[in-house]
């Protein structure tokens, strides 16, 4: 069994869930979700999963949470096939509400404006 650091897990979780959501998950409500970050307990147990959708409507939201804990089974064993671990941490997914869709990326463009400036 491959033993892959936390870090190393959190990222191929953050990979394979964004790829499951794209083309495994037949679920209209989960199409604009964006996994933003994976945090995994020191002992693999458990993962959050930290997500965005595009929309700021609070139904949207709701609607998007509920697809993802009815996929939540299916996200799991299609881990289970893909990642190379014994077992697949219990999946928990939580809104990133760090991420405003919109002013996140307004706020990468002007610091892409900045460097460019800077240089």
């Amino acid at each position: 069994m491959a033993h892959y650091r936390v870090g190393r897990l959190e990222q191929e979780i953050q990979r394979e869930v964004n790829d499951i959501l794209l083309k495994r998950v037949r679920d209209p409500r989960v199409q604009d979700i964006t996994v933003t970050g994976v945090v995994v307990t020191g002992d693999y147990q458990q993962a959050t999963i930290y997500y965005s959708i595009l929309s700021d409507k609070a139904s949207d939201g709701e609607k998007a949470a509920q697809g993802l804990t009815k996929a939540t089974g299916l996200i799991r064993s299609e881990l289970g096939s893909r990642l190379n671990i014994y077992k697949v941490p219990e999946l928990t997914f939580e809104r990133d509400e760090s991420v405003q869709y919109g002013s996140h990326i307004d706020e990468l463009l002007n610091k892409l404006h900045r460097d460019e400036a800077d240089r």
